[in-house]
């Protein structure tokens, strides 16, 4: 996942391959609630690993469930059979509503039947959320809830002695026009209280998301629980209903997160190519797989089978349609970045749930598609969205909310209208919510011309420190790493394992371009093996860098890793360090940075990091060492050691690396089209 400020997106002129959705949101919160409530052990197959689903987990194990985490990735929840065996407690609930409202609805029944003091509270935003409504349909049964910050919104406090009796005899009345997750909490809580007679809760107004209201009554029914309904308007609970973990549970993929491949597809799919989206499919449970049928009315090209959806483009450009989305309200939010390639006016009415959300979306989505260049009308209840005349490079805020930065990561294929720009996504993290490896899957699918993907280079000699510099700069901004230097020691260390003299070009030459390296990312990001040997620390080696001055000098051997080199030009970027990076191997890059330092420096440097892990070493000949390094590396007739003639010199002799990474932003903020945000 990106933890960065922001995440620069190049302009992206296609894309295809096969994705893997991560479990559906909806489903695992429902799921673990479920699990937890019910008798027995739930194996919890697929579940979504996010920040909702994790608040959640961390309230079941407050609440005194077990959670155990199974070799094979399998979750194995242990349930309360009902019973409260922690009576006590303070739940923090993040910006989940999938949260938040059903164990609500949870607690304050059990607290008031076996008695109970529970805090539920979250991030502010959260407590902007409403839950009046729900909290309405409570208070009459004899549920205690005290509000402690604005009424109708959380933080709340549930409450109530051992012994105490609800109110059950009359049906149970919620709205239905503002949230869902209201009657989804109902016929969560309600089978908790069965034992008398039959519950049944009716709706006042029109239902809004019954998508998601089916998900919850076919959940429940894998839990043991067969609700009746008739219509939207009225259900019922069966007297004696009590939960039963099902044994082992299945979460499908996201079909909210599909909607964004889904558009994906619809958008830069061409000449063949295909977007695959596993995980879900047709014979998804989830409302949101509707969201297909709104494609294909722009114009997708939508395949379709058990678990798995295939997409390409079909019409182009799109066509602008207009549409109730009560019943895809999460997934309608795609719909109007594919207006951005629509021909005419997209208009998505029924929305006035988005005001409600992790953010006021149907605001925060006018402003951010106008940053685009987008023409955009917004009403309570609808917004009305015109595509660019002239495409803008912007800066999107994301209100730290999932489905911002998810959809306006789709302006960034532009060129498949014929601009050009680039978009940055602001705190991209937030995608953690739903789908936390979001841009990461993103990127595997979308294609960009080389030289629209952006390259910082940072050449300089010997112990300059252009290593460490690069390695931050790169993790500032999220882009891949290029250590040059560790393909030539590599090289270098196949030599010697091999017996290959430094003197031999065209044996070198052979051993660089068949060089079975790789590079490590995430848990193991720093770490490189060759043949898959690790030879992380050998790398460092000074017999390493020795012997990488050596083979370096030879034409045949650059021109064997120069394609090599130019693979690791891909999105969102790239950071090179080297000896050569901005005059020979990517000389169109935006920034160039000469590093240096004076040989003493350098050589002081060098002496201590060798001290450090207890390597003897002498000052001087380090120094004479570095500086004998240093003429080869200038007088090589190939790729000799200089700055590009473009490129900014950085010399770091009085510089904190800190200081060294600060003043290389600066300058690639400098670089960069993209205007302030107001």
């Amino acid at each position: 996942m990106f933890r960065t400020p922001f995440l620069d997106l190049p302009p992206m002129a296609g894309a295809a391959g096969t994705v893997r959705l991560p479990g559906s949101k909806s489903i695992s919160n429902r799921v673990l609630l479920l699990a937890g409530l019910a008798d027995g052990t739930t194996r919890v197959h697929d579940l979504l690993a996010s920040d909702d689903t994790r608040v959640m987990l961390d309230a079941l194990r407050a609440l005194g469930c077990g959670i155990a985490h199974d070799a094979d990735g399998t979750l194995a929840v242990t349930g309360l059979g009902g019973r409260l065996s922690v009576h006590e407690t303070r739940l923090f609930l993040g910006n989940a509503g999938t949260a938040m409202r059903p164990l609500a609805a949870a607690l304050a029944v059990l607290a008031t039947l076996q008695g109970g003091d529970f805090e539920l509270c979250g991030v502010p935003r959260m407590h902007e959320r409403p839950i009046g409504d729900l909290v309405d349909a409570l208070r009459p049964l004899g549920c205690t809830i005290e509000d402690l910050g604005t009424p109708g919104y959380p933080p709340l406090r549930l409450r109530g002695c051992a012994g105490g009796r609800l109110a059950l005899e009359r049906p149970i009345r919620v709205r239905g026009d503002v949230s869902s997750q209201f009657l989804t909490a109902l016929l969560l809580a309600l089978p908790l209280a069965a034992d008398a007679h039959d519950l049944v809760v009716e709706v006042d107004g029109e239902l809004i998301s019954k998508p998601y209201v089916e998900i919850t009554v076919n959940l429940l029914a894998r839990f043991g629980i067969a609700v009746q309904r008739e219509g939207w308007q009225r259900f019922t609970i069966p007297q004696g209903s009590h939960y039963r973990s099902p044994g082992d549970i299945h979460v499908e993929g996201d079909a909210s997160s599909a909607s964004y491949f889904v558009a994906l597809g619809a958008i830069a799919a061409t000449g063949g190519d295909a977007v695959r989206i596993e995980g879900v499919g047709s014979d998804s449970i989830q409302g949101d797989i509707r969201f297909v049928e709104a494609a294909q009315a722009m114009g997708a090209d939508v395949r379709t089978g058990p678990g798995w959806l295939e997409v390409r483009r079909g019409r182009w450009p799109l066509a602008g349609i207009t549409l109730d989305a009560k019943h895809i309200p999460d997934a309608a939010m795609t719909l109007a970045a594919m207006a951005l390639y629509a021909e005419g006016p997209t208009r998505i009415e029924g929305i006035a749930s988005w005001r409600v959300k992790e953010t006021d979306r149907i605001a925060a989505m006018a402003a951010e598609l106008r940053r685009v260049g987008a023409t955009v009308v917004e009403g309570a209840d609808f917004i009305e969205v015109r595509a660019p005349q002239a495409w803008l490079p912007a800066e999107i805020r994301t209100y730290d909310d999932h489905r911002m930065a998810m959809c306006l990561s789709l302006a960034a294929f532009n060129p498949t209208v014929g601009a050009r720009v680039p978009v940055r996504i602001l705190e991209p993290h937030c995608v953690a919510k739903t789908f936390p490896d979001y841009f990461e899957a993103l990127f595997g699918l979308a294609r960009a011309e080389p030289a629209e993907v952006p390259v910082i280079t940072i050449d300089g000699p010997t112990a300059s420190g252009k290593g460490t510099l690069a390695a931050e700069v790169a993790a500032a901004l999220g882009y891949a790493l290029l250590d040059s230097g560790a393909l030539y020691r590599a090289t270098g260390i196949a030599a010697l394992w091999d017996g290959v003299s430094p003197d031999d070009e065209a044996a070198l030459a052979t051993l660089a371009a068949g060089l079975d390296l790789r590079f490590g990312d995430g848990a193991d990001a720093g770490r490189t093996w060759l043949r898959g040997r690790d030879i992380t620390d050998e790398l460092r080696l000074e017999t390493s860098g020795l012997m990488a001055s050596q083979v370096s000098v030879w034409p045949e051997v650059r021109a064997a890793l120069h394609e090599l080199q130019l693979s690791f030009r891909r999105a969102p970027g790239l950071v090179a360090d080297g000896r050569d990076m901005g005059t020979v191997i990517f000389p169109d890059a935006p920034l160039k940075v000469f590093l240096t330092a004076s040989a003493a420096q350098r050589a002081e440097r060098r002496y201590k990091q060798l001290i450090s892990k207890g390597i003897s070493a002498n000052i001087s000949d380090l120094r004479a060492d570095l500086e004998a390094r240093d003429l080869r590396d200038r007088s090589r007739s190939v790729s000799p050691l200089k700055p590009a003639e473009d490129a900014l010199e950085l010399d770091n002799s009085a510089l904190s690396i800190e200081d060294s990474v600060a003043q290389v932003l600066a300058w690639w903020q400098q670089r960069r089209p993209f205007g302030r945000t107001a």
